[in-house]
């Protein structure tokens, strides 16, 4: 098992959602792919894309103005 962190912190859609997809479609089954951002509306789009894809949310956290999604692939 990989993890895998996305840093997408100071971008805005759709950056943070091609960045996930990217990361996911590199990450084999089992690896955990970690998101973080600081972009409202992704933290919205992110796991409905996730949702749609079969895939497990393990977590959404959010400390300030910044989250963390975890993906498990």
């Amino acid at each position: 098992m990989t993890e895998i962190t996305v840093d997408c912190r100071g971008d805005i859609c759709p950056v943070p959602l091609v960045e996930t997809r990217k990361a996911l479609r590199k990450a084999t089954p089992g690896d955990i792919v970690e998101i973080l951002g600081d972009h409202p509306s992704s933290k919205v789009e992110i796991p409905m894309a996730v949702k749609a894809l079969g895939l497990e949310i393990l977590e959404i956290g959010q400390e300030g103005d910044e989250w963390k999604i975890r993906i498990k692939r």
